[in-house]
């Protein structure tokens, strides 16, 4: 069995308050060596933390979304650093900007995504990041942050603090849909690619021609559960076990084996994430 690994989930989340136990058992016995759960907001992050804490396999990002942007205070801050240190957290996030739905005000996303990134710059972790119809806003803000190397630099005299930064890279752009046109700058800013669900989906023919051309060192596979739940259970509630479905799609766009994809995206997620499965 090839070791997969599911660099974005959610299984905090109320779709498996009934089954949570019997859905991370069928991850196990599908391969799955580690677990990104990903927080959304300070409670989702609390349970990340704590749901880690109870697997081996499972590690946690803490953050606040952008459609909870406006929860952000100082206060939230500083119980999100206080639960980045534990060692179980590999990553800040998930964290960004989403003008698709605008659930907290354009500037309110703007400042919580600055102040989550200074935070994750503090403490040298990656990022997870969401994107939605703010592309290139997201990339001005990431542009900006990465304009410094991960030790921190000095621009006309002013000493900039490290940004997020380890030999892996600086993060992850989740659910990657920014297209081909912006994939070299993201590459370039130091981004690995998540590709999920919508690479089966029939019609997601832009997805799959991310997963080809993004340099195989630079991509990440996830599932995103309970959500984009891929071709065959599409439409139903998505789990870290449907990971194989995502790397199976991926390999076919790329003209090449599901166990390359699975050992690649393993290595990858390990360099970046620093888990120790």
């Amino acid at each position: 069995m090839i070791d997969l690994i599911d660099s974005h989930a959610h299984l905090d989340f109320p779709q498996f308050n009934d089954d949570r136990e019997i859905v991370i058992k069928r991850a196990r016995e599908a391969g799955l060596v580690a677990i990104l759960n990903v927080g959304t907001d300070l409670a989702s992050s609390r349970a990340a933390v704590a749901l880690a804490e109870q697997y081996d396999f499972i590690y946690a990002a803490v953050g606040v979304h952008p459609h909870d942007a406006k929860t952000v205070t100082p206060d939230v801050l500083a119980e999100l650093r206080a639960l980045a240190r534990h060692p179980k957290v590999v990553a800040v996030g998930e964290i960004g900007l989403d003008y698709y739905r605008d659930l907290s005000p354009r500037p309110v996303q703007r400042r919580a995504f600055a102040d989550q990134l200074a935070l994750a710059a503090e403490l040298r972790l990656p990022v997870v990041i969401h994107s939605r119809e703010a592309h290139d806003d997201v990339l001005a803000v990431l542009r900006e942050w990465g304009r410094f190397p991960p030790g921190g630099g000095t621009e006309g005299g002013v000493t900039s603090p490290p940004v997020g930064g380890i030999e892996g890279g600086r993060g992850i752009l989740h659910s990657y849909s920014a297209g081909l046109e912006r994939l070299e700058e993201v590459l370039k800013l130091g981004f690995s690619i998540g590709i999920s669900g919508p690479v089966t989906f029939p019609k997601a023919t832009g997805v799959r021609a991310v997963a080809a051309a993004v340099s195989l060192e630079r991509l990440l596979v996830e599932t995103d559960c309970p959500y984009l739940t891929p071709v065959p259970y599409r439409g139903r509630r998505n789990e870290p076990a449907y990971v194989r479905y995502v790397i199976e799609a991926v390999a076919r766009a790329r003209g090449t084996s599901a166990e390359v994809v699975a050992h690649a995206t393993a290595d990858n997620a390990w360099r970046l994430l620093r888990c120790r499965f």
